[in-house]
């Protein structure tokens, strides 16, 4: 992470201090250098200081905080991603714990699937082998459900180049596209899990929309707080990310875009649940301040990340 290098900076800068930095985490474990991040992110005290102001003003009196609180501010936090992905409108935005409950957009696709007059059994769902095991089970699950079956994209390693990446990502689907048959999902990560690995993502979802393949879902768990991201411009359907690993909100937190919005789906995904701790979807906007203290703000971190880790 960035900071100041100067711990009394001027009077008028509001850069982050090393000591301030130091403070921050200083609710971590001394004695372990945790270098998962990835795993559970890392949360700073101003951070967990607001959501206990959310838990307390939900307990303090919950009927208000429920009928007048806490739609503001969800809707709040959803034009916040909006803006960092560039996303063309915040119905596209939604919400939900992890990015792990967003494959309930599989769940749907593979409903229309065998209900649609144009699905045959035998067609096709494209997978990365780097995808994360929850989703490559899911996605296997519900495929194989529907009575299709599923294409891995066996990738090498070490991945030298992107350029590598699309020739396996091309040979698979002309696998998946043989005997007449028709790619209706593709699941590609963003950055891969294990091993870690920057896909080009808009490259490959441009081949996909000139292969004709039906549905394009970007798993890009680990990618905000890591990658620029423009959804607009990569094209998929549908793009998901964790708030929680690398833009420091708190376990649980994770967005669900989707290009072509639905109701029916967006309901399912963020499906109203009065007891539910929504905190951790509530304080984006003391996030987006909390980096904005960073030199460069968030691109600032990644870049130095970046240097540091290269």
């Amino acid at each position: 992470m960035a900071a100041d290098d100067d711990d009394n900076p001027k009077p008028e800068s509001n850069c982050i201090t090393q000591s301030e930095l130091r403070s921050e985490f200083s609710h971590h474990d001394p004695t372990i250098a945790r270098i998962n991040n990835g795993s559970f992110g890392c949360c700073p005290a101003t951070i967990i200081a607001a959501q206990q102001r959310h838990h307390l003003l939900l307990l303090r009196q919950p009927d208000y905080y429920h009928a007048k609180l806490l739609k503001p501010s969800i809707l709040h936090s959803r034009r916040l991603i909006q803006t960092l992905i560039n996303a063309d409108h915040v119905d596209e935005i939604s919400i939900v714990d992890n990015a792990t409950t967003a494959a309930v957009v599989l769940q749907h696709t593979t409903s229309s699937f065998s209900l649609s007059s144009n699905f045959r059994p035998g067609d096709a769902a494209l997978i990365l082998h780097y995808a994360y095991g929850a989703v490559k089970k899911s996605v296997q699950a519900y495929i194989t459900r529907a009575g299709g079956h599923v294409i891995e994209v066996h990738l090498p390693f070490p991945v030298k180049s992107a350029s590598e990446i699309v020739l396996e990502f091309r040979k698979a689907l002309r696998t998946g596209k043989s005997n007449g048959r028709k790619i209706r999902l593709a699941v590609i990560d963003h950055i891969t899990s294990m091993p870690c690995v920057i896909i080009p993502v808009k490259e490959l979802v441009q081949i996909c929309r000139n292969e004709g393949v039906d549905t394009i879902f970007i798993d890009g768990v680990h990618a905000i707080g890591n990658l620029p991201i423009d959804v607009k411009s990569i094209g998929a359907d549908f793009y998901t990310s964790n708030l929680h690993k690398w833009l420091f909100c708190p376990p649980s937190a994770a967005f669900l875009y989707s290009k072509q919005t639905s109701d029916e789906l967006m309901d399912t995904a963020t499906a109203w649940m009065g007891t539910r701790d929504y905190s951790a979807q509530l304080v984006l906007p003391d996030v987006i301040e909390f980096v904005n203290r960073f030199d460069g703000g968030i691109s600032g971190i990644m870049k130095r990340n970046h240097d540091k880790a290269a």
